[in-house]
């Protein structure tokens, strides 16, 4: 009898008329995603619904960005993934996350005519888009 224990497996398995060999190709464990994720809400004291666009979120990001954190903040780089209604979702760097979110908490909002505010509410943030969201969730994001 051999001393490799492949060449075992292989023999037992050919005993029993069934030649199996499997072999694992890759393995790949993400300890530290390169991107993690926000879902944002826009709040508004107007009675009327709001409707965002990837311009009002991009100068919404950058303005609370640079107010926390200088030019330094302005530079983080924000890409946005879908804006639907007053919701919208975010990717950053995943070292930029908390910064991102102690921005945009502590930013009071934009001053609109009439001397009412609006503001990004953040809901959610992680490293993990899926975890953010339920498994219906995850659909409905991608396909409508």
């Amino acid at each position: 009898m051999s001393q490799n224990p492949q060449n075992d497996t292989s023999v037992a398995a050919s005993s029993q008329g069934k030649a199996q060999k499997s072999r694992e190709l890759f393995t790949c464990t993400i300890k530290s995603p390169p991107h993690s994720y926000a879902r944002l809400e826009m709040v508004s004291e107007t009675l009327e619904p709001v409707q965002l666009d990837a311009l009002q979120v991009r100068s919404y990001c950058t303005a609370a960005l640079r107010q926390f954190l200088g030019d330094t903040g302005a530079a983080v780089a924000v890409d946005i993934l879908r804006v639907r209604g007053a919701e919208c979702w975010l990717r950053v760097p995943r070292q930029d996350l908390a910064a991102f979110a102690a921005a945009l908490t502590a930013f009071p909002g934009i001053s609109q005519g009439g001397g009412q505010a609006s503001a990004l509410h953040l809901r959610a943030c992680g490293n993990w888009l899926g975890a953010l969201l339920g498994k219906r969730e995850q659909q409905k994001l991608w396909n409508s």
